[in-house]
């Protein structure tokens, strides 16, 4: 019989009798089929005087052994997204162990992993990983000067209504950005006001609304209407370096063609799947907090519009500019993740 538990008084009892009766510690671990370091420990405590009960033990002994443990552990890394009781009943089916879904909690808990909600990361493939590990080391010494003269730029949707929970994942502090803790983002969805805007260290820009879904003939139209005035308006045409993303849009050839007859100075390379290198993502943040913050929500597309505006207006310049001022250190976080995602 296995013996890795607590030997009772009447097992010890039986290992003293023998060993009056002349046998040897091998002889004794053979007859009660208990490892001969158990037998030959327990006869050195009846030779010291020791009582046959067991010692009392510091606290409640632990729910599951350490090999149990190690199965729980590598339960939940392969199947991070999975219930508790999924992982229940997985732990059992392996280990053959019954325990509970409050005692499989209260293991991981000890074992420092906890369920959270998955952050929200592009995925990435790994051709986009090294475009992204490239394009950082290349302006990792950027100063702060340098990147308040880029234009940024992008879309964002709005929603009257969020309807979307968050997904969760069993996961350790500090591993928030790991790449199989995160879920996919998505650009945009079907429902609500899509806005375009953008902003650099002399200001904010224009906010403008989007009528459908935005073509690339649409978005020369917003640039050849908005961006143009805001270069001459705050950089006098020069000095400047204007960034957009890869979406199809901004890289069609139409778009192509108007940038080069407009003389629109880009920030080339622009590594896809980045919004943690764009700081007008933080700044999308910033107006959707604002929004909710309101009294009185807008029940409506055209009122969705106006309080965006309102809003957008009266971001105060030490918001933004600390924005741009926390860009080095979304480069280097961005390197030292290899070009995976941050927390940025």
């Amino acid at each position: 019989m296995p013996k890795n538990s607590e030997l009772t008084e009447t097992e010890r009892g039986k290992i003293l009798g023998l060993r009056m009766g002349g046998n040897s510690i091998k002889k004794i671990s053979e007859i009660l089929k208990i490892p001969k370091s158990t037998v030959h420990k327990n006869i050195q405590r009846y030779e010291n005087a020791v009582s046959l009960k067991s010692a009392p033990r510091s606290g409640r002994p632990r729910a599951l052994k350490v090999n149990d443990q190690k199965i729980l552990k590598e339960i939940v890394t392969k199947k991070n997204r999975n219930s508790a009781e999924e992982i229940q009943k997985d732990f059992t089916r392996v280990s053959g162990v019954q325990v509970s879904t409050k005692t499989i909690r209260k293991i991981l808990h000890e074992l420092g992993i906890f369920s959270r909600v998955a952050a929200l990361k592009p995925l990435l493939s790994e051709q986009q990983r090294e475009n992204r590990l490239k394009w950082c080391l290349d302006r990792r010494d950027w100063s702060v000067r340098q990147w308040k003269n880029v234009i940024w730029s992008d879309e964002s949707r709005f929603k009257i209504f969020r309807s979307d929970g968050p997904s969760r994942v069993w996961r350790e502090n500090g591993k928030r950005y790991n790449i199989e803790n995160i879920r996919p983002s998505i650009k945009h969805g079907s429902d609500g006001i899509m806005v375009w805007g953008c902003f650099s260290g002399k200001g904010l820009g224009p906010l403008v609304k989007v009528d459908g879904r935005m073509n690339s003939q649409d978005y020369i139209e917003i640039l050849e209407n908005y961006l143009v005035p805001l270069i001459v308006t705050q950089f006098h045409g020069r000095g400047y370096k204007f960034q957009d993303d890869n979406a199809s849009m901004h890289t069609a050839n139409s778009v192509k063609i108007w940038m080069r007859e407009r003389n629109i100075i880009t920030l080339s390379d622009w590594p896809s799947q980045s919004p943690d290198l764009n700081p007008i993502e933080h700044l999308w943040d910033e107006l959707e907090r604002r929004l909710k913050k309101r009294e009185i929500h807008p029940k409506n597309s055209r009122e969705l519009e106006l309080v965006l505006q309102e809003e957008w207006s009266k971001i105060p310049q030490i918001i933004y500019q600390k924005l741009i001022e926390s860009i080095p250190r979304s480069i280097e976080a961005c390197i030292s993740s290899y070009g995976w995602p941050t927390k940025y």
